[in-house]
């Protein structure tokens, strides 16, 4: 049965034994016993349960009707459980709680997957000579949102792993245990309850675990990518500088040998302006010079830029090397010190 109630804070702290702190509003994730009373905080979700009900207070300013009316009923039910006898109502309250975390988590991941790897698709493109950023300010912003799931997942993670630590916790979340007589006898008899409690809090955080698994791997991506980019913009970056140098070589060529024709373009008197051969004689010197000159400081820039060869191996040694590793290596393990190893390596 699901059913709304108002009451004031004091009256219901009287009403479930507990002190103000313990309902205190506090934005953090922590699962905690008082007074045979369990308090999980999620973030904005904040709930007690009792072996009889579960309460969740303040769920109208956070969306939760749908979860309340279509998902939560069931659960409390035992619906869908594949069980051999039935569990205690906080073990299902628990569960429903966890789930509901878990799959809010979930979808959050959901939700940024498929736009980070199309943005990563967009801009790891080779083709692309510049990085549209609108794409860079859409990757900054779900950058930031998985970073704060990560720290949620990892929130979960710890606190669910500080009460698998704790077997008192563990024996204190089974609230039936101390409270119903049917409940304690079935402990006594072989049923563990706490053991069952850990089970479900172990689910849960492997659960938690390979949730946080997915948004490491989309982490690394997203840093594989951006190494991806600056390499893409380094080469097209060293594109430019060479294109850039290569221009100023041949400038240096053109204004080298264009002192000829300003030479020849003072107003001195000689006698080779008087033949009309010299005029092309000097124009294609000039030409010929500058294309010989930028070629050669071409050439030069070639050798200094490209990666240098690997040296020749003759087909003799490249036979003998794997024969000759083979023997340094059983050598090295006969040899029953390291000074006997290292002088017979040194001697082959």
């Amino acid at each position: 049965n699901i059913f709304t109630i108002e009451k004031k804070k004091t009256e219901l702290y009287q009403e479930l034994g507990l002190q103000a702190r313990d309902l205190r509003f506090q934005h953090v994730v922590s699962i905690a016993t008082r007074n045979n009373r369990i308090i999980m905080r999620m973030e904005f979700l904040k709930a007690v349960i009792t072996p009889e009900f579960l309460l969740i207070l303040d769920y109208r300013n956070l969306s939760l009707e749908h979860w309340l009316l279509n998902e939560l009923a069931s659960q409390l039910a035992g619906e869908g459980q594949l069980v051999t006898y039935s569990l205690p109502f906080e073990f299902r309250a628990i569960e429903a709680i966890l789930q509901y975390w878990i799959s809010k988590l979930q979808g959050r991941l959901n939700t940024l997957q498929p736009q980070i790897l199309e943005t990563l698709e967009a801009l790891v493109d080779p083709q692309l000579l510049s990085v549209d950023r609108s794409k860079l300010r859409i990757l900054l912003q779900n950058g930031k949102s998985l970073s704060e799931l990560e720290t949620d997942v990892k929130v979960f993670k710890e606190t669910i792993l500080e009460i698998l630590d704790e077997e008192e916790v563990i024996e204190e979340l089974c609230l039936s245990k101390w409270t119903d007589p049917q409940v304690f006898e079935e402990s006594i008899s072989g049923i563990d309850h706490a053991e069952e409690m850990e089970l479900l809090l172990e689910n849960y955080y492997r659960q938690a675990e390979d949730l946080l698994n997915e948004v490491r791997e989309l982490r690394v991506l997203i840093d594989d990518s951006e190494s991806i980019v600056f390499i893409n913009l380094d080469s097209h970056r060293n594109v430019m500088m060479r294109l850039n140098l290569q221009l100023t070589m041949g400038t240096f060529s053109v204004s080298l040998f264009g002192l000829i024709g300003v030479a020849f373009g003072m107003n001195l008197e000689s006698s080779l302006e008087e033949d009309p051969r010299i005029f092309w004689l000097v124009t294609g010197i000039m030409f010929l010079g500058s294309g010989l000159i930028w070629r050669r400081l071409l050439s030069f820039l070639g050798r200094h830029l490209e990666p240098p060869l690997p040296p020749h191996v003759p087909a003799v040694l490249k036979k003998s090397q794997p024969a000759a590793g083979r023997v340094e290596i059983k050598t090295s393990l006969k040899g029953e010190t390291f000074g006997l190893s290292r002088s017979t390596l040194t001697n082959q």
